[in-house]
């Protein structure tokens, strides 16, 4: 039998943010649920800047053992470049990404690894019970509808990074050089064959979610101007209509005016159409605007990320 088939190396890969109190627990429940499939394994931690102790944790985990490997990135990027910086180092057949808040429950880590050995190259975790607050919740759902609407694609708003990937899957996520990061979105961009399996969501061990208003906001941003044109689209449609407008409005006047419906020349109807056609404008160049900027920060060709330390590497 294949080698790599009785004995596969397995990495997962978990960024760490605000994740002091609960690294130890998820290392050590990490690789009791890999040991179960395989003693050859690797787990990498990626520290995202985070304001507590996450790196001493991390770098104590590491010195208990030397599976355990740890990236500290030079400043916050966020996660789903962090997720990249651990993605780049991996080196195992099969790969497992999942976030360190524990609502990921390790213990569903041989789930995903049996179903991916009937022929998948992608498993994702789907939350039937997820234990979120009511607002990330409807956010989560406002999100999802938004950018099914926009994009044209279905997405299932059970489902988030948690998942097992197969080593081809990565090294070809590793060549996209996309500096608006969706780990999802890029995955699922590839088309490799994908399925999912249910999974319990914990509830998370420690703190709150390091996502706030303003940040699921740009992220979001961020993803649908990535991923989909349809903005640009509404914005010809919106001009368009802003056109017609206008035109009915002027046919409007000088109907009014050669029947004398009019008798004080027009203030209110000089000032609305200022007031509407500039906003319409504003609303077009901003959309504009936003494809520009992500233009601008591609041709920079500058980095995703930049590690300050490794261990165990």
């Amino acid at each position: 039998m294949d080698k790599t088939v009785e004995h596969p190396h397995i990495s997962v890969v978990s960024p760490v943010y605000r994740g002091e109190k609960m690294v130890e627990e998820l290392v050590a429940r990490i690789a009791a649920s890999v040991s179960a499939i395989t003693p050859d394994y690797e787990i990498i931690l990626v520290n995202d800047a985070s304001p507590d102790n996450s790196w001493g944790e991390i770098e104590k985990a590491c010195a208990n053992d030397r599976r355990v490997k740890g990236l500290d990135l030079s400043r916050n990027f966020g996660q789903h470049y962090a997720i990249t910086a651990g993605l780049a180092y991996t080196k195992g057949d099969w790969v497992i990404v999942m976030d360190c808040d524990l609502q990921d429950r390790p213990e569903e880590i041989p789930h995903l690894y049996g179903k991916a050995q009937e022929g998948y190259d992608i498993v994702y975790a789907r939350r039937v019970n997820k234990k979120f607050g009511f607002w990330k919740k409807m956010s989560s759902t406002v999100f999802h509808r938004v950018f099914d609407w926009l994009s044209g694609m279905k997405t299932d708003e059970t489902i988030a990074n948690f998942g097992i990937f197969k080593r081809c899957v990565i090294d070809e996520y590793n060549k996209m050089p996309e500096k608006a990061r969706s780990f999802g979105g890029l995955i699922g961009y590839l088309g490799f064959r994908i399925t999912t399996v249910d999974v319990r969501h914990a509830h998370r061990a420690e703190g709150k979610s390091s996502y706030t208003l303003s940040k699921l906001i740009r992220l979001s941003t961020d993803i649908i101007i990535s991923n989909s044109n349809k903005p640009l689209r509404m914005a010809v449609v919106v001009g368009f209509i802003m056109s017609s407008v206008s035109f009915a409005l002027a046919l409007y006047n000088v109907v009014a005016k050669l029947v004398g419906a009019i008798l004080v020349s027009g203030y209110t109807t000089t000032v609305f159409s200022i007031w509407f056609v500039g906003g319409i404008l504003l609303f077009v160049m901003g959309v504009l605007g936003l494809y520009i900027g992500k233009i601008f920060d591609q041709v920079k060709d500058r980095p995703l990320y930049v590690i300050r330390t490794k261990i165990n590497f």
